[in-house]
């Protein structure tokens, strides 16, 4: 097996397909991005790229702050709307019946129907050809409780997350291990591979 040699590109996958909305409550934007991802843990800190040419670059521009919204199964056709349709022609929170909820800290509105919401307010904007980069700090998160179970531990894995790679939405497949799984004990490994047989049951017998 050999590997070809590509010209430089953005063969970076997957890709969460994150809905950045923007604005206000009452008149609220939103976009398809995914050009986003995690910078720091302490503090929080994220971005999001943006082209100069997008309604959202403008309102976040002038509001310094935007939420990104982690969409899954249920919000993959509004996903795909919002990343070819512009705001500056029609309202894409209507069209695609999503709705803008208040934030804890910030102004501009969060997705409702997301399992996660992350509210970030900007610290700066760095221009890079094509995109401008927003680099924000992480103000709050807003979790289906949907996903939480009894002792409040989130299960994201059930949520049906989206991914993006190379043109094409997928959503996450089967649990492979969880951080550090390649160097659990193997009692650890049988409590985990118990429990999630359990859990499977039980939802089957939902």
């Amino acid at each position: 097996m050999a590997k070809i040699i590509w010209p430089a590109g953005t063969l970076l996958a997957p890709l969460p397909p994150a809905l950045i909305s923007s604005g206000t409550v009452e008149n609220p934007n939103v976009m398809t991005a995914a050009w986003t991802g995690i910078v720091c843990t302490n503090p929080v800190l994220t971005y999001v790229s943006v082209r100069p040419s997008r309604l959202s670059h403008e309102i976040i521009s002038q509001n310094k702050e935007f939420v990104i919204n982690i969409p899954n199964l249920a919000l993959a056709k509004a996903t795909d709307f919002c990343g070819v349709k512009s705001g500056r022609d029609i309202d894409k929170f209507k069209a695609c019946d999503l709705t803008a909820a208040p934030c804890s800290k910030i102004k501009a509105p969060q997705i409702i129907e997301a399992p996660v919401s992350l509210e970030c307010k900007v610290l700066e904007i760095r221009p890079f050809g094509t995109h401008d980069m927003f680099l924000a700090e992480v103000l709050a998160v807003h979790v289906d409780d949907n996903y939480l179970d009894a002792q409040g531990a989130l299960h994201l894995e059930k949520a049906g997350l989206l991914a993006y790679a190379h043109g094409f939405y997928y959503t996450l497949g089967r649990q492979l291990g969880k951080f550090g799984f390649s160097v659990e004990k193997p009692k650890t490994v049988k409590k985990r591979q118990k429990r999630l047989r359990h859990d499977a049951q039980r939802k089957n017998n939902v």
